[in-house]
């Protein structure tokens, strides 16, 4: 089955292209990615602005068109930390839905923890052990420990990279004092939600995912993506410390040259760093391997699972969407992450 992933996140709009199905390994066909920076188009009311939708649709429109021509047979669409944040994002669905025949379906923190640690469990495999699962977003920050598919603890934070950037770091590059207070912010807001994390059990193995955790650990030395996803690669407490001591004095621009850093992303990259750092250590972790599954796909994932699992009476995975543009029935948040294992999730978001 030929399944479509679109994923409106705070930086990008993605969409992931596989063929699956139940028992398989998901193989990618396509990838595509825009850059939108919805999470930066939003005014002073907290309003996403007109041109920051016509843009959201334009680009919805064209993975729409390239979903349809990659023959897609399902398109689950959903949005992360931008859409949550917008205050007029009940407003800006409804455009989408009506000028695309998309249902997006925006995802809570909570269920971008509990998908993305489905995804590392798959990757990693039972002899793991119990999993620590970090992923740095460019609107939140997500945390999940557990031993089976489901997190026994997933937490959702409001220390996205480009949340902080924006809000804290006003020069470029940033000057030490901006730095300092970040850092406090950040180890104050993970004080509570990492004591409910150690309090769960000490972890087999530590694992991170997000386009900011792959950046930082090829600049401490880490294999590029062009050597393959399953070379394993591993970010330390240690090379951590250097990377952050060396783009610390860097502008965003000299940032952008360096390998492995995306251009888009270049200017959050030091406040990612600070995240990643602080979040290691509150959780006493030395070094964290690398997982190139995440969200996306643990959504494909959850998907094939639905469809296998329907004649066991368990309920389907909603809101897809066809790809020629007939939106389906639209989803309820329990569809995407109905929790079987009775997994305590903490949405910190309020913070």
């Amino acid at each position: 089955m030929r399944l479509g992933v679109l994923d409106v996140g705070s930086n990008t709009v993605h969409l992931l292209v596989v063929d699956a199905h139940r028992g398989a390994h998901p193989l990618p066909q396509t990838s595509e990615k825009s850059v939108l920076r919805l999470a930066e188009q939003m005014d002073t009311h907290g309003k996403i602005t007109r041109a920051g939708a016509d843009h959201l649709i334009r680009t919805v429109h064209e993975a729409l068109t390239s979903a349809a021509a990659m023959g897609c047979e399902d398109l689950m669409a959903f949005a992360t930390s931008a859409m949550r944040d917008a205050s007029n994002s009940a407003a800006v669905l409804d455009r989408v839905r009506t000028e695309t025949g998309i249902e997006l379906k925006v995802l809570t923190g909570e269920e971008e923890a509990i998908l993305t640690f489905l995804a590392v469990r798959r990757w990693c495999g039972w002899s793991a052990g119990r999993l620590l699962m970090v992923d740095v977003g460019g609107g939140s920050l997500e945390i999940a420990s557990g031993v089976d598919e489901e997190p026994d603890v997933a937490v959702s934070l409001l220390l996205g990279a480009g949340r902080l950037t924006r809000s804290w770091l006003t020069n470029d590059p940033p000057r030490r004092p901006e730095l300092d207070a970040l850092r406090e912010h950040i180890v104050a807001q993970l004080g509570q939600p990492a004591r409910r994390l150690r309090a769960a059990g000490a972890a087999d193995r530590v694992v991170g995912t997000s386009k900011t955790i792959r950046s930082l650990a090829r600049l401490s030395g880490a294999a590029p993506s062009s050597a393959g996803p399953r070379l394993r690669r591993t970010l330390t407490d240690a090379g951590l410390s250097q990377v952050i001591a060396f783009i610390s004095r860097m502008t965003a621009q000299d940032v952008a040259e360096l390998d492995g850093v995306s251009p888009s992303r270049s200017h959050q990259l030091i406040a990612g760093a600070l995240v990643v750092q602080a979040t290691m250590r509150a959780l006493d972790v030395d070094a964290m391997d690398l997982c190139p599954w995440a969200l996306r796909e643990g959504v494909i994932l959850r998907r094939v699972d639905s469809l296998g699992l329907k004649g066991l009476g368990l309920k389907e995975l909603g809101g897809r969407n066809r790809p020629d543009g007939a939106a389906g029935a639209p989803s309820t948040s329990a569809d995407w992450t109905r929790s079987r294992s009775g997994c305590t999730v903490g949405d910190h978001e309020t913070q």
